[in-house]
């Protein structure tokens, strides 16, 4: 008799688990979402409201473009070139979107996060350093260099980057597992925050001379 209790105890556990997953939060789309009490207040939904159907077309679902090279004449001698939700409205809802990166020789794509976001991608022409670091508190470094064909994933959420070793041109396309994946580069958010992050505060935490942190925030 108390086995078949267990056993129902247990199927009662497994079916309330199995309700609280299907009810759990959609994932965000944007930075931040403030509730409000006033629905009258300016309101947004997590993504962007649907066209009806009627007036769909096969516009809503292309984007052209990605034939052509970015401008790689920058600090850090890359280009991203984005097809997300914002180029393609028919990617709304489908959590999925799509980057071209050029790199100037020995150009990178700096140290950055995609915050709602898994990455995989492929080189098509040169060669690529890249890596991927875990989360505290081993801050465990992945690395690998790349050549036209392979394919790399950087885990969502997780700082990575791409550097060109070569001296000529790279190229390369990465899928994204959201329609919205965000990108976070470290450098700019860090010291090119606005406004600013108290000197004192970053000096701190990185163990470096208050006039150095200042130099960087005028750097971005």
């Amino acid at each position: 008799m108390m086995k078949g209790v267990h056993f129902l105890a247990i199927v009662a556990l497994l079916s309330l688990a199995s309700s609280l997953v299907s009810a759990f939060d959609p994932s965000p789309l944007q930075d931040i979402c403030v509730a409000i009490d006033d629905p009258k207040s300016a309101v947004f939904v997590n993504g962007k409201f649907c066209k009806d159907l009627k007036h769909a077309k096969a516009e809503d679902f292309f984007f052209s473009g990605l034939q052509k090279p970015g401008n790689t004449n920058n600090k850090v001698g890359s280009n991203v070139t984005t097809v997300n939700v914002e180029q393609i409205p028919g990617l709304n809802t489908l959590g999925i979107s799509l980057v071209r990166i050029d790199y100037a020789p020995y150009g990178q794509n700096p140290p950055h996060t995609h915050p709602r976001a898994t990455e995989i991608l492929i080189v098509v022409e040169g060669t690529l350093l890249v890596g991927f670091v875990t989360s505290n508190p081993e801050n465990r470094l992945f690395t690998k260099v790349l050549k036209k064909g392979d394919v790399f994933v950087f885990p969502i959420g997780l700082i990575h980057f791409q550097f060109n070793e070569g001296k000529t041109n790279a190229v390369a396309f990465a899928g994204l597992s959201s329609q919205n994946p965000g990108v976070i580069t470290i450098a700019n958010a860090v010291f090119g925050s606005n406004p600013p992050i108290n000197p004192d505060v970053l000096a701190k935490a990185f163990q470096l001379d208050k006039n150095v942190i200042e130099d960087l925030q005028k750097k971005f």
